[in-house]
């Protein structure tokens, strides 16, 4: 069918960034559980992630971050990505894992604390210098915990001047990515809490600087899609950080929580003319208790299988039932798409694409997982502590 090849074509297109931590140990804050072959290094963890793309086809880049995946020479680092069929993605910035950021980074009222904050924003733009990225993915921890601890316009004062002063040295095709997150650390006043803080500072900044949803940033109840569809309407949505939240920010496999919500997230970027290069799909996640390479796979198909869907909605049923307010009429159109098992069309896809039909089976019998377990003993595992 005409329709169904359309849909093909168009997930032939699509490309999903996985994060570099994504592949190390993780956790909650109470506890992080080590696993058997978790990459010591920046070079494992482009291994790990050249394998999620061998097996799926649609993971082409890898996010990294630092100072964890700091290494002595970047450009070598985006040459063994090269070598393993990969690209280097976004550079993710790490303000908030210093003694000297206790009161904030960038917003922090000792400017000596802020000019430490912004100089190492500059350092991942002399990064992404090295390694050919695009984008910089800026989140701040900053924010307060009492009322009266600091001044809150003065603090959005402090961020829009550190803001400009990255944006100012980004180059010609270099882009910063503002994300935002409603709490977490800071409990009474967050410095970038929502959607519309963000897209103001992005507003004002210039064409540059985007904002980043992440789906998991986001109070129960909060209809993302429509947030989607505004950034989109006004050209500042520059990414996805994609993740499930049952509670809060859980970082679970994107998908798990509320598939259906990944759909019509995915049907308002379809509809907005966001299925482009100009928004970056990222996974950003958690593997705590589960393997890391399988659950990123995993989590790639999810993409891929509301992507799908969202792709076979009849747009033009749908704009007519609204056009003539039949309500159940529009809502089945788009339920019709939901419910269509997409499978055996993505399976089409990856056969065509010389792939096999079952991205986590096909990693499974390739015996990575063995081999890695047996390979990286001693060293450093890379993670976090809890």
């Amino acid at each position: 069918m005409t329709e169904f090849a359309a849909v093909k074509a168009a997930l032939n297109t699509q490309a999903v960034e996985t994060p570099s931590w994504a592949y190390g140990n993780s956790g909650t804050r109470f506890k992080v559980f080590a696993q058997p072959g978790v990459p010591r290094t920046p070079e494992e963890k482009i291994d790990d992630a050249a394998k999620v793309h061998e097996f799926t086809g649609a993971a082409p880049t890898v996010a990294l971050h630092i100072p964890w995946d700091r290494v002595d020479d970047f450009a070598a680092l985006a040459k063994h990505a090269e070598e393993r069929g990969l690209k280097l993605g976004a550079i993710n910035s790490n303000t908030f894992q210093d003694d000297d950021y206790r009161l904030g980074s960038v917003c922090h009222p000792d400017a000596a604390v802020r000019r430490k904050a912004v100089s190492h924003l500059l350092e991942c733009v002399d990064i992404m210098d090295a390694t050919g990225s695009r984008d910089l993915k800026l989140w701040f921890a900053d924010g307060t915990n009492y009322p009266g601890q600091d001044d809150l316009r003065e603090r959005q004062d402090r961020l829009a001047e550190a803001l400009a002063q990255v944006h100012d040295r980004l180059g010609d095709d270099q882009r910063m990515l503002l994300e935002y997150k409603f709490f977490e650390p800071a409990f009474y006043a967050t410095d970038v809490p929502d959607w519309g803080t963000a897209y103001a500072h992005c507003l004002k900044l210039g064409p540059k600087a985007q904002v980043v949803v992440d789906t998991g940033h986001h109070a129960p109840g909060t209809n993302i899609e429509f947030i989607v569809a505004t950034l989109l309407r006004e050209g500042k949505l520059g990414a996805f950080d994609f993740n499930s939240r049952f509670y809060a920010d859980d970082d679970l496999m994107v998908g798990a929580a509320d598939p259906f919500q990944l759909f019509r997230i995915m049907y308002e970027v379809i509809r907005g003319g966001g299925f482009t290069s100009d928004v970056a799909f990222m996974l950003d996640q958690c593997h705590n208790i589960e393997a890391k390479i399988p659950a990123i796979i995993r989590s790639v198909m999810n993409v891929q299988e509301a992507t799908a869907k969202a792709l076979l909605v009849d747009r033009d049923a749908l704009a007519a039932a609204q056009r003539s307010g039949d309500v159940l009429a529009a809502n089945a159109v788009v339920m019709d798409a939901y419910n269509t098992d997409v499978r055996p069309l993505l399976a089409e896809v990856r056969t065509e694409l010389g792939l096999d039909p079952d991205p986590v089976a096909a990693y499974h019998r390739s015996g990575w997982a063995e081999r890695i377990a047996a390979e990286r003993v001693g060293g450093q595992q890379a993670g976090w502590g809890a």
